[in-house]
């Protein structure tokens, strides 16, 4: 009797993007009958290491953006081909070692180093799976994604694909399924254009600086009595949680104070505005939601060409400081709201709220490189 197909899906930890596709799309390949485990082979064989370079990656992304910035552009010019080094060979061992347990029917990779790794494995055993990776960015494509040995690339829109195969890569590879939502997103449904707004509820997401709750949340609740601000402290609750509390006093009423929470879809699909960082999953969450989006916090390089999306679609922009935060706002809720409903028409007309699960009909739909294997 044949099985479900298994599929490998490797993560990493730099960067909510990676891990959120990657948990995404095992929930849509589970719900379709598939067997589906999640991985990162750099923490699970470089703990420490991993960890120590995560916080480094979360503390210049939050405090330095301009010189991650640097630090991402110079990784554009790294061939990972020949790039085999004491900082990737316990991960590749490891990974080797979970091929051979798991014996997976292809191996699915949201981090762009790991198709590197398999290549070697592969070269080693003398046996070939398909690798599909899944890219996590947006229209400005690291070469390091470009290079990945990899049979098709899933990527999040039309401008990314076009963007890949002028890059040289073949077009029949490329397959626009749209970022990795939680498939909860294609279950909901979002504010209606004609929502009288009042209040607008506006969903903030800070980064770990103290300053921005008081500075940005400041902004967002003095641009107009009507707004009423949602505040996401996620991992960051020890750290922000006072200073969340203070702006809660300050305005009455109107501060709602969340830590960690698993309801993030719902969250987005109720609120009005969303402000946040450009990273891919919150963007790409804030697109799927039809929730107008602008960005405080933009890393250079890697979050650009999700601001160039979110730009090209219609749904929202970049408030890089709280004067414009609170100007935007202003402008958004003019003439009885039109430019918010706007907003809101233009992304419903982009409509990307269920590509886990395309991404994962797309790998299960594909039969000569993806076949149901026999019982062992």
């Amino acid at each position: 009797m044949p099985t479900a197909p298994r599929l490998l899906i490797l993560t990493a930890a730099f960067g909510e993007g990676h891990n959120s596709a990657a948990r995404n799309l095992a929930l849509a390949l589970t719900a379709a009958g598939a067997d589906a485990q999640v991985c990162d082979p750099c923490l699970l064989a470089t703990p420490i290491l991993t960890q120590t370079l995560s916080r480094l990656y979360r503390f210049a992304t939050d405090y330095l953006p301009q010189v991650w910035g640097k630090i991402y552009h110079s990784i554009d010019r790294v061939d990972f081909k020949h790039s085999g080094t004491l900082l990737t060979r316990k991960p590749e061992a490891l990974l080797a070692k979970l091929i051979a347990d798991y014996q997976p029917t292809a191996i699915v990779s949201s981090y762009p180093l790991y198709p590197y790794l398999l290549e070697r494995i592969f070269n080693k055993t003398g046996t070939r799976l398909p690798v599909f990776t899944v890219v996590t960015d947006s229209i400005e494509i690291n070469s390091a994604w470009l290079r990945a040995p990899s049979d098709f690339w899933l990527v999040t829109d039309a401008a990314t694909r076009d963007s890949m195969v002028r890059s040289g890569l073949p077009a029949a590879r490329i397959i626009d399924t749209g970022f990795p939502v939680n498939p909860e997103f294609a279950r909901l449904t979002p504010l209606d254009p004609g929502d009288p707004c009042d209040p607008f509820r506006v969903l903030f997401f800070p980064t770990a600086r103290r300053h921005s709750i008081a500075s940005c949340g400041t902004a967002i609740l003095n641009a107009s009595p009507a707004v009423h601000l949602t505040l996401v402290l996620g991992k960051n609750v020890k750290l922000l949680h006072r200073h969340a509390r203070a702006l809660q006093l300050a305005f009455p009423g109107r501060v709602r104070i969340l830590g960690w929470t698993r309801r993030i879809p719902r969250l987005l699909t109720q609120h009005h505005l969303v402000v946040g960082k450009a990273g891919g999953a919150t963007v790409h969450e804030a697109i799927a939601a039809h929730c107008p989006m602008l960005i405080h916090h933009l890393v250079p390089g890697q979050e650009e060409g999700n601001l160039r999306l979110l730009e090209a679609i219609g749904g929202g922009g970049l408030a890089a400081d709280p004067r414009t935060l609170a100007a935007r706002i202003q402008a958004v809720l003019a003439h009885q709201a039109a430019p918010w409903r706007a907003m809101k028409r233009a992304l419903a007309a982009h409509n990307r709220d269920s590509g886990a699960i395309a991404a994962a009909r797309c790998i299960l739909q594909r039969p000569e490189n993806l076949q149901t294997q026999d019982a062992r």
